[in-house]
């Protein structure tokens, strides 16, 4: 395993102390990251600022030459942050791999991605052009569960507005995101880049910074909620993709076993520690049973183990703390429900739970109500279209949800009507780097991905003047 340093002002430098990283397919240190001081915070983001001038006035196609440099990089190192993601997120490898590919990716895709910016036709004698600036030094806060690919939903529109950036991934998940910036780093002059890493006590620091323009933040709602009260007093701009509590609505026409095919693939996609999985099923009555029935088949076929063993298709849950929470909702669900498939932790090291179904529940339980974000699925039966999306709707939150039909029309009619950013028909968490992704009420403010990523990233100018 490699030293692992802290990025700023272009080097590489050690953290004021460090701090473990564990393997949560053991449950045992692996390696130490270090972990910067509020010193290092302050140079980081003095760096951002020093170094903006000059990029921000950087020929746009030469930006463009660096997004394609860093999806090179990556795809040329994959192996090697591959074997990372799986040691310090527990994924799988084959989700370790579709990680790393979709990071390439999309960087790749935003280097030829067209930038916003236009004239307005107007009848008087105006001449209105509409123009786009970068804004200035981006703090980029990361999550646990998608190390690098977060990163890559982030940093190619930050870099191609003209920004700077300081980054700061979890402290559960900091080594792939440390490893990425000291590979790319060459690519970018000084300051451009800086990585800083914490015990989840610099955020606040980060986050209220004077020398921070735009907060660009990933993670629960109630951190979103405390990112959003420390960036007051600098009115600094914020994109916020937070929590999400999707509702999948399957109706009686559907086939079971494709929709149990599709519904499980989200719902357990890194072991349903995804911000947009399925993570309330809504199953109409006549087809309830057969779909509950094929889901368990589902999770009883799964093989959980560590991510490394390329048989395994579940890996362990990152994060004790996690870990412990979802050992709670298992109480729950046996508690408020028919456990038909898992329902119990997998003894030995590491954080393991069997793949959970939960039928026979409803509103009110927890399980049902909150966010899991593990796997455990609720299979909620309802009677009508009316009634399900009074009872799915009902929720403060909305980021995703998606509708399950062989009615094309029927799915559509259904799917206008749930109060979400996102809503899928007949798939879920189906996302791409050139369509706009954010979510409805407290799942989130702003957008990301596409020109609206852009925009996100970028103070509009309108430029008025008196033709001639």
């Amino acid at each position: 395993m490699t030293d692992f340093s802290l990025l700023i002002n272009g080097a590489t430098v050690a953290g004021e102390s460090t701090m473990p990283v564990i393997n949560p397919a053991t449950g045992e240190v692996f390696a130490d990251a270090p972990r910067a001081s509020t010193e290092q915070l302050n140079e980081a983001v003095k760096a951002a600022n020093d170094a903006f001038p000059e990029w921000s006035q950087t020929a746009l196609d030469d930006r463009r030459q660096v997004l394609r440099g860093i999806a090179d990089i990556v795809s040329e190192h994959a192996d090697e942050l591959v074997e990372l993601i799986i040691a310090e997120a527990g994924k799988p490898v084959r989700e370790a791999r579709r990680e790393v590919g979709g990071t390439a990716a999309f960087f790749r895709y935003v280097s030829g991605m067209a930038t916003p910016g236009h004239s307005i036709e107007d009848p008087t004698d105006r001449d209105i052009e509409i123009t786009y600036r970068p804004l200035g030094p981006v703090a980029a806060i990361i999550p646990w569960n998608f190390p690098l690919m977060t990163i890559a939903f982030k940093l190619p529109w930050i870099l191609l507005a003209g920004n700077t950036v300081v980054i700061k991934p979890a402290p559960t998940t900091p080594l792939a995101t440390l490893r990425f910036a000291e590979l790319v780093s060459t690519l970018l002059p000084p300051g451009v880049l800086n990585v800083i890493t914490d015990d989840n006590d610099l955020g606040p620091a980060l986050t209220a910074h004077p020398g921070i323009r735009k907060v660009s933040f990933t993670g629960s709602t109630v951190a979103g909620q405390s990112v959003m009260r420390n960036a007051v007093d600098t009115l600094k701009r914020l994109t916020l993709e937070l929590g999400g509590n999707d509702a999948a609505i399957v109706l009686d026409d559907a086939d079971p076993k494709t929709v149990a095919a599709g519904v499980y693939a989200s719902a357990f996609q890194n072991n349903g520690q995804v911000c947009l999985a399925v993570k309330r099923l809504y199953v109409q009555v006549g087809i309830y049973d057969e779909v509950c029935a094929e889901l368990a088949a589902l999770a009883d076929a799964a093989v959980v183990g560590d991510g490394a063993d390329e048989q395994s298709t579940h890996g362990p849950v990152q994060n004790a703390k996690q870990f412990t929470k979802l050992v709670d909702l298992l109480a729950v669900a046996h508690r408020d429900g028919t456990v038909i498939a898992g329902g119990k932790i997998v003894e030995g090291r590491g954080y393991f739970l069997r793949p959970t179904i939960v039928r026979d529940i409803v509103e009110g339980s927890e399980l049902v109500d909150d966010e899991q974000f593990g796997p455990i699925l609720p299979v909620i039966k309802f009677d009508t279209a009316d009634e399900v999306l009074q009872r799915s709707n009902n929720t403060a939150f909305g980021l995703g949800g998606s509708v399950w039909s062989s009615d094309a029309d029927r799915a559509q009619e259904v799917a206008r009507r749930v109060d979400a950013g996102t809503v899928w028909i007949n798939k879920h968490a189906d996302i791409a780097p050139h369509i706009p992704f954010g979510g409805a009420k407290m799942s989130g403010v702003g957008s990301e991905f596409a020109q609206e990523g852009f925009v996100e990233f970028s103070q509009r100018t309108v430029i008025n003047r008196t033709r001639a």
